[in-house]
């Protein structure tokens, strides 16, 4: 065998080498190919869900604006104000009730 026979073995299996290599590679790079592809799908139907519900979200606070007479220079928006002062007001009297009928000596101020 002469020193170009050996030369040329040596080719042949680095060439073999190095075609198994670029085979690997291509095969890592077609995977995270589709990796990238369905997460672009999960990311776009996920952009899709929190867009729907934005607009949801929008049209139902639309709705409550509406429902109390939010907005600018609105008679309403004072109506609800009142009724959460009276409400707040309703509990703590309550609860002042509550506890000296309960009889643990605090006594309404």
């Amino acid at each position: 065998m002469s020193s170009e026979d050996t030369y040329e073995s040596q080719n042949d299996q680095r060439l073999d080498d190095l075609h198994a290599k670029i085979r690997t590679l291509r095969g890592i790079t077609t995977d995270i190919n589709d990796d990238v592809e369905r997460q672009n799908l999960m990311l776009d139907d996920t952009d899709n869900s929190f867009s729907s519900f934005g607009g949801a979200l929008a049209q139902t606070s639309q709705r409550a604006r509406q429902a109390f007479g939010l907005g600018n220079g609105s008679l309403r928006t004072g109506r609800v104000v009142v009724i959460v002062v009276c409400f707040l007001v309703g509990v703590y009297v309550a609860s002042k009730v509550f506890w000296w009928w309960r009889g643990d000596g605090v006594q309404l101020a």
